[in-house]
C-alpha cells in the first residue's frame, strides 16, 4: 500500500512538472499586427478658452441710477451709439444754474466794456469781469461733461458680450456696465505646461477641437506667448489665432494640439506593442524580442524609426509569459488605423 502511494505521488509530481514545462515552453497564442504607414505627429496638448482679442469695459464716470437701457448681451453696436443712461437730473439742474451765471457774467463784462470805453471805470474792473466770465464758462463746461458722462456710448463698433445692470439699479462710478468685444477676431487662450513651453514658438501650427463642434477640426497658429509663467499652475499662457473664428463663440472651451513635428509615411505600430524600447515579433513560428528606436509616441500609435521590418508580425500586447524562441500560435488582428 505504501509503495502504491509513492507511485501516485511520483506521477502527480511528474504531471505537475510537465504542466509547468508546457506553460513555460509550450506554444503560446498571441495576437499579431503588421506595421502600417501613415503620418506621425508630435504635438503638445493644452486646454484653452475662446475669448475676444480686444474686450473693452464700458463704465460710467459718475454714480447714478440706471434709467435707460438700449442694448443687451449679443447686440451689435456702432461707434457712438447710446447704450444706456443714468439719472442725471441733479447735473442738469447744475448745468442750468451755471448757464445762468455765465449769461450774467457775460452781461456784466459787456457793460463794463462800454464803461471802460467811456473812461468811467478803470480797466482793472474789466479784467476782473473777464476772469469771472471765463471761470463761469469753465464751470459750465465741466458740469456739462459730468452730465454727458451719465450717457454711455459705444467707443467702437463691436458686440456686447456682457451686461451687468438693470433699470433702477444704482451703478457706482467706475463699475463696468457693459463689456464690448471689438476691433479684432476671436482668439484662443491656452495654458501650456512649463515642461513643454520651450518647444512652443510663434507661428507654430495648432489643431483644435471644441465640444460644441465634435465633428470638426479647427486650424490655428500661435500668435503670442506670455513671457512670465504662473508659478502656482506651473504653466504659460499661449494665444492662438484662429483660421475660422466665426465658428466659435466667446467662452467655449477647446482642446488644442500644438504641432511640434509632423512626418508622412512613418512606420507605425500599436503603442501597446512597445515595452522598454523593445518589441516582440513572430518569425518562423517562434517569438523573438528585438530592440527598436522609436520616434513620435502617441496614446494609440508609436513611430518606429529603426529596428523593424515593414513586413514583420508584431505582437500587439505582449504578456509576461513570453520567452525568446518559444513557439507561438498566431491570432491575427486588424492593421493599426492610420487616422
Amino acid at each position: 500500500m505504501q509503495r502504491k502511494w509513492i507511485w501516485i505521488l511520483a506521477i502527480g509530481v511528474l504531471a505537475a512538472a510537465g504542466g509547468i514545462f508546457w506553460w513555460r515552453e509550450g506554444p503560446v497564442t498571441v495576437t499579431v499586427v503588421t506595421p502600417t504607414r501613415g503620418p506621425a505627429v508630435e504635438a503638445i496638448y493644452a486646454t484653452g478658452t475662446v475669448e475676444p482679442t480686444v474686450m473693452l469695459p464700458i463704465a460710467a464716470r459718475q454714480a447714478g441710477h440706471l434709467v435707460e437701457l438700449n442694448v443687451d448681451e449679443g447686440s451689435q453696436v456702432r461707434k457712438g451709439q447710446v447704450l444706456a443712461r443714468l439719472d442725471d437730473a441733479d447735473l442738469r439742474n447744475t448745468v442750468e444754474e451755471l448757464a445762468a451765471r455765465v449769461r450774467f457774467a457775460r452781461t456784466q463784462y459787456q457793460r463794463l466794456q462800454e464803461l471802460v470805453r467811456r473812461n468811467v471805470i478803470a480797466k482793472v474792473e474789466l479784467d476782473r469781469a473777464r476772469s469771472d466770465l471765463e471761470a463761469a464758462e469753465a464751470a459750465l463746461e465741466r458740469a456739462r461733461a459730468q452730465r454727458d458722462f451719465m450717457t454711455l456710448t459705444a467707443p467702437a463698433d463691436g458686440l456686447i458680450i456682457r451686461r451687468d445692470g438693470e433699470i433702477g439699479q444704482f451703478i457706482p462710478a467706475g463699475q463696468a456696465l457693459f463689456y464690448l468685444s471689438c476691433c479684432a477676431p476671436l482668439r484662443v487662450t491656452a495654458e501650456v505646461d512649463e515642461e513643454d513651453i520651450l518647444r512652443v514658438h510663434v507661428r507654430q501650427k495648432a489643431v483644435l477641437r471644441a465640444d460644441a463642434l465634435p465633428d470638426e477640426v479647427l486650424d490655428g497658429e500661435v500668435s503670442e506667448i506670455t513671457p512670465k509663467g504662473d508659478p502656482i499652475a506651473r504653466s504659460y499662457r499661449v494665444r492662438i489665432r484662429l483660421a475660422d473664428p466665426e465658428k466659435l463663440q466667446v467662452g467655449m472651451t477647446v482642446d488644442a494640439n500644438l504641432i511640434v513635428s509632423e512626418r508622412e509615411n512613418a512606420l507605425l505600430v500599436p503603442s501597446t506593442a512597445v515595452q522598454n524600447g523593445t518589441i516582440w515579433v513572430v518569425e518562423d513560428g517562434r517569438l523573438h524580442q528585438q530592440p527598436v528606436r522609436t520616434g513620435v509616441t502617441g496614446a494609440v500609435r508609436t513611430e518606429i524609426v529603426e529596428g523593424l521590418s515593414p513586413e514583420a508580425q508584431v505582437v500587439e500586447t505582449p504578456s509576461e509569459n513570453l520567452r525568446d524562441g518559444r513557439a507561438a500560435r498566431i491570432r491575427s488582428s486588424s492593421p493599426v488605423p492610420v487616422s
